[in-house]
Parts: C-alpha cells; sequence; structure tokens
C-alpha cells in the first residue's frame, strides 16, 4: 500500500469522516489546540488511529513545503474510480447525472477548488485526464478542504474518445468557452449533462471542442471577460443543478 502525507486540519477531519482511504497514523503539533484538533483527536481514537504531538519542525519536515496547519497525517494513496464503471455507477443511481470533465487541469490550487466546488454542487463524479494534468496531490487534498475524500475521481487516457462513449450513453457534453456564442443562461440544461473545463492559459483542446454537443460562455459585465477554471467550473454546475432541480420538482408535482 502506498502511502502518502495529508496536510491541514480540514483535510484529515474530512479523510476520517469520509472512511475511504486507510488513515494509519495523525502528527499535530504541541502548540495547537482548537475545537477542530479535539474531533481530530476523538475521530482517531475512536477509528483506532494513532495520533501524537511532535515539534512542528517534524511537521514541517514530513510536509515537504506544503503548509499544514499544524496537522498532518499519513494515509493511503487516493483511489481512482475506473471511469466507464464510475459512469455506470452514476446512470443506475440518478435520472439526471452531472459529470464533471477536466481538459489538461494543470495547477494543483485550481484542481483543489475545482473538487470543493464540484462536491457542494453535488457533481455525480470528476474525470481528469492522464496526460497533461495534475492528479490528487498533497497540495490538491489540502486546497479541497477535504472535498476529494468524498466526491468520486477517475482519470481517463483519451479525454476526446470518453466523451464519445458518454455520448452514446446519453450524456449531453457542455463546453465551457468564452468564445461561445450562446449563454450558459440561454440553454436548456436539463438532461443528463456532462461538463468540460478547459485548463488554465490554452482552454478546451481541438479535439475535445470538436466532441461537444454546446458550447457556452458566461456572460461577463466587467472589464476581465473571463474566468478561471474554478471559477468557472462553479457557474456551470450550480446552473445545471438549479435546472436539474426544477425538473424534479416537476416530476414530483
Amino acid at each position: 500500500m502506498t502511502e502518502h502525507i495529508l496536510v491541514g486540519p480540514h483535510a484529515v477531519l474530512e479523510a476520517l469522516r469520509a472512511r475511504r482511504r486507510h488513515v494509519d497514523r495523525i502528527y499535530l503539533a504541541r502548540e495547537r489546540y482548537d475545537p477542530r484538533i479535539a474531533e481530530i483527536v476523538k475521530r482517531a481514537r475512536d477509528l483506532g488511529v494513532p495520533s501524537t504531538q511532535e515539534k512542528r519542525e517534524r511537521l514541517d519536515e514530513l510536509a515537504k513545503g506544503v503548509t499544514h496547519q499544524g496537522v498532518l497525517a499519513v494515509v493511503s494513496e487516493v483511489g481512482y474510480d475506473d471511469p466507464f464503471a464510475l459512469v455506470t455507477r452514476i446512470r443506475a443511481a440518478t435520472p439526471l447525472p452531472l459529470l464533471l470533465l477536466l481538459d489538461g487541469v494543470q495547477d494543483p490550487q485550481n484542481l483543489g477548488a475545482i473538487i470543493r466546488t464540484a462536491e457542494a454542487a453535488g457533481a455525480d463524479g470528476l474525470f481528469i485526464s492522464k496526460h497533461r494534468a495534475v492528479g490528487i496531490t498533497p497540495a490538491v487534498a489540502k486546497a479541497s478542504a477535504g472535498a476529494v475524500e468524498h466526491l468520486p475521481v477517475a482519470r481517463v487516457a483519451g479525454l476526446p474518445a470518453f466523451l464519445a462513449w458518454l455520448k452514446d450513453q446519453g450524456v449531453w457534453i457542455l463546453g465551457a468557452d468564452p468564445s461561445a456564442v450562446q449563454s450558459l443562461y440561454e440553454i436548456d440544461l436539463s438532461a443528463s449533462m456532462g461538463v468540460v473545463i478547459g485548463g488554465e492559459h490554452r482552454g478546451l483542446t481541438v479535439l475535445v471542442r470538436q466532441r461537444c454537443d454546446l458550447l457556452a460562455r458566461i456572460p461577463t459585465h466587467g472589464r476581465v471577460d473571463s474566468l478561471n477554471a474554478a471559477a468557472a467550473a462553479a457557474v456551470f454546475l450550480f446552473e445545471i443543478r438549479r435546472q436539474h432541480s426544477i425538473v424534479k420538482k416537476l416530476s414530483v408535482n
């Protein structure tokens, strides 16, 4: 079992809550103690996970440059889902899947923020490229504030081919593109949706753009005419969730 370092009180606490991966040991800075630390210690004790107090220098050494805020855990590597099995499981669980797909996001802070947003919006799964893209690193887990422990994540070898397969499964593919003709708010999004967000600098690649059923932009009113990947993901996901909630209410009534 490959071990990784998880840093920060949010990330460690959510790992204990979710119990998706093995937590081997927790290290706490000697001078750090607050209600969150108390909950971490209690949950660790209940799960039989040893926790020790160490000098901050020892935590700095283990964290290898990542800010740990006095809390650090040794955990098993995050488990990636098989992308095809994950989609099958999601489609069996909900009539209106909401999938998020990333086309070459490379910045750990961006990916962490996207994961946090996707989990908050109720996305059913996140799909990230295997190549030329960041994976789930300690920095990503910390930036997600523990959301990575709850959101299923799969890695995809070839995103354009995977998008084509999704379309065969009845999932509409919506690409975020600042140059798109249609505004996000002009489109009926009340179907099974896969949202594709491009990388930080290049946006959607040519092949991925060609696989999209629809392209949409976020209308802006200030001098800055585009948003970063994390902010764009938030706007798209919450708008789709809003429209999905209307469909569900109508179906109940």
